[in-house]
């Protein structure tokens, strides 16, 4: 580690003023940053936590019927509060790491980190989840760029995230034991005819939809329909834990299953 200034504001308006100063970085729960910083992967001069503002906290329902989830949310918190009304949220969040890293992390500093493992950018991309910032709303579509990359600008802070709520929906993840986190994971939402397929974990772009899932499920809401698919593994990551081929038929399987697991 090195010496950086820590800052904990109250208000967002204090946060945002922190944030604006060269060489300073937001930080929610700090369990991607932290480890980021103590590889030196990152070397920001200030961090500014957002665990002490309370309007960036909390799960709520917006007049569409949209789930509202403030960007300082913990993982354990949104696993108790959208267990009722987006139960595959809710699993996807119970299941993210171990009680220590799920009553820190936050939904927030997930998505604004992207690792190309995390599991809820599978869940706002799938869900055509909108995030907003301090500044203006991002639709997911546009706003995983890449590898560990987003469209938020260095002193952007997400505020809080937008999720429809699907008619139906299931996320299947295929755990790296030790870090818990997705080796590969799928996140499959229908919206009345329409079906929208996440993939985390699995390209070295990062979360990506899985186009021809989703065209060949809009024809028919079964994992049958995905028998005939193949998954490209060109781009697949390939690493210790697994070769670019298992990786693509992780995808397929994962697929399948989280299609049957909405559907039952």
């Amino acid at each position: 580690m090195y010496d950086f200034e820590y800052v904990r504001p109250k208000t967002l308006a204090d946060a945002v003023a922190a944030v604006a100063d060269d060489g300073a970085q937001p930080i929610g729960g700090g369990q991607t940053l932290i480890p980021t910083l103590k590889s030196r992967l990152a070397s920001p001069t200030r961090l500014v936590s957002l665990s002490a503002i309370p309007e960036l906290r909390g799960v709520s329902t917006s007049a569409d019927g949209a789930i509202r989830i403030g960007g300082a949310t913990v993982h354990a918190e949104v696993a108790r509060d959208t267990a009722a009304s987006f139960p595959a949220l809710a699993s996807l969040a119970a299941k993210i790491g171990d009680p220590a890293v799920r009553n820190m992390g936050t939904i927030g500093g997930s998505l604004a980190n992207n690792d190309p493992s995390a599991c809820y950018p599978a869940a706002a991309l799938a869900s055509n989840a909108t995030i907003r910032t301090n500044r203006r709303e991002i639709s997911a579509d546009d706003f995983f760029c890449g590898f560990f990359e987003t469209a938020l600008d260095s002193d952007e802070i997400i505020t809080e995230v937008l999720f429809p709520v699907p008619d139906v929906a299931a996320y299947q993840k295929f755990e790296q034991p030790a870090s818990r986190f997705a080796l590969v994971g799928v996140f499959v939402a229908r919206f009345g005819d329409s079906t929208r397929v996440a993939v985390t974990g699995a390209s070295e772009n990062g979360v990506y939809r899985w186009r021809e899932a989703e065209a060949a499920l809009g024809e028919s809401f079964s994992d049958a329909s995905l028998a005939s698919l193949d998954v490209d593994a060109g781009s697949m990551i390939n690493d210790l834990h697994g070769p670019p081929r298992y990786r693509a038929h992780l995808v397929k399987v994962l697929s399948g299953r989280a299609v049957a697991a909405a559907g039952s």
